[in-house]
């Protein structure tokens, strides 16, 4: 990822001149403001942390992570068709939906250095799921149902009710800030 750019791959990339890509993706303001961060008041009472099947909440860490994959999933359900995040996939996958800082260069370098990386089973409510599509990959958060939230989804954030709906699907990555 050493090119130089000027334009935006509307996958989570998008470049200046005389940069290469990886800085653009590193330096340049995003579009996004403060009121998008993710905000626990998204989370509603229908929306109540729930175990994975076969699995008992024991501890209040377990409950903590579980209620950050609904505040995560209802960020983007409380945005469905806008397309203001358009070309922003894994910042508003990863800092805005979940509350992370920034870490990751692009949606790829997220499925590359993440972890631990999953390509079977069905993604829990709040995973990252992830493409290897266009320059920088496609990132959005698991339903947990087999489906998933993303950008990108007929050109403004959507729910897709398959990995499917996009080709090459890699696999998932627990959500959080991990």
């Amino acid at each position: 990822m050493n090119e130089k750019t000027t334009a935006s791959d509307g996958l989570g990339g998008i470049g200046t001149a005389g940069r290469t890509a990886e800085e653009a993706l590193l330096e340049d303001p995003s579009p996004i403001g403060e009121e998008d961060i993710a905000d626990a008041s998204l989370a509603t009472e229908t929306e109540a942390p729930q175990p994975p099947p076969g699995q008992e909440v024991g501890t209040q860490q377990a409950q903590v992570a579980l209620s950050g994959a609904d505040r995560a999933v209802a960020w983007y359900r409380a945005r469905l068709g806008s397309t203001a995040y358009e070309g922003w996939c894994e910042r508003a996958a990863r800092r805005l939906a979940w509350g992370c800082p920034a870490k990751y260069r692009s949606a790829i370098d997220h499925w590359k250095r993440g972890g631990p990386r999953h390509t079977t089973g069905t993604p829990p409510k709040g995973a990252f799921v992830f493409w290897n599509i266009g320059r920088f990959g496609h990132v959005g958060l698991a339903d947990g149902k087999g489906g998933f939230y993303a950008t990108g989804v007929k050109g403004r954030i959507g729910h897709a009710s398959g990995v499917g709906y996009y080709r090459k699907y890699v696999g998932w990555i627990p959500g959080g800030c991990g």
